[in-house]
């Protein structure tokens, strides 16, 4: 059985009926340029402002840069000159802030020992030692060395002028009376360097600084 064609339509193509009647492609079937991608369709909710600078983030604070070993308990200034684990002019390393410490403590009481056990006369000599020793090993212990030192100078002075006293007894007094301020300034500046502090001992010419 044969379909008789329309004559109507007959060697013209049948218009698509959901076609645009000015022959666009509607907006939904439209195809992008090739080679692009087309964009995203807008978002109906509205895109959040981007958040302030530092909002949320906390901004590391610098920290300051402390010497090998920290401060000593109480603190004492450094002049700057010698630095913990620096070399000395001799070869030696500046002592850490815990060890200049100790020797400036030792600086007093190895003195007081040996004044003690000596009747006041190698006292002298003990500081001497530390003093030589460790003066370039650090500004702290350098100071007490030198407070130490100064204070066995004073006393051997005192104690010169003691001996040709004793021919009329005055000598005896002036020679145990400087040994007892010598120990009771050592006592003071042992304490004082065991806390980290630096101390002059009073009534004290700087024969040594």
């Amino acid at each position: 059985m044969s379909t008789t064609p329309d004559p109507e339509f007959h060697g013209q193509h049948r218009p698509d009926p959901t076609a645009d009647p000015s022959g666009e492609r509607p907006a939904s079937q439209a195809q992008a340029p090739q080679g692009q991608v087309p964009p995203p369709p807008p978002s109906s909710q509205g895109s959040a402002p981007p958040p302030p600078p530092g909002h949320g983030h906390s901004q590391p604070t610098p920290q300051p840069a402390y010497p090998q070993g920290g401060y000593p308990q109480g603190g004492y200034p450094q002049t700057g000159q010698t630095h913990p684990g620096q070399a000395t002019a001799y070869g030696q390393q500046v002592l850490d802030p815990a060890q200049q410490r100790q020797w400036g403590m030792f600086a007093h009481l190895v003195p007081l020992i040996a004044m003690v056990l000596s009747a006041g006369l190698l006292g002298f000599v003990g500081s001497l030692v530390i003093y030589v020793l460790y003066k370039d090993r650090g500004d702290f212990v350098r100071q007490h060395a030198a407070n130490s030192l100064n204070i066995q100078i004073l006393t051997g002075i005192v104690l010169l002028v003691s001996l040709p006293l004793m021919l009329v007894l005055v000598g005896f007094l002036t020679y145990f009376a400087a040994l007892a301020v010598a120990f009771v300034l050592h006592i003071i500046g042992a304490l004082r360097a065991n806390e980290g502090q630096l101390w002059t001992p009073p009534m004290t010419p700087s024969f040594v600084k």
